[in-house]
């Protein structure tokens, strides 16, 4: 099961550079693309506030 329901997850796209986003291997983040950043999941939630 994943973390993020898929047509939530289909729209989502980094708030930096606006490329697709992927799970990490734990599936414990996101990863973007294009410029590698990471936001982490918690309890189902994707935290994509930069910093």
């Amino acid at each position: 099961m994943e973390p993020i329901p898929k047509d939530l997850f289909d729209i989502l796209a980094c708030p930096l550079c606006k490329s697709d986003l992927r799970y990490t291997k734990n599936k414990k983040a996101l990863v973007c693309v294009k410029c590698s950043h990471k936001y982490p999941i918690r309890d189902g939630t994707p935290s994509l506030l930069p910093y």
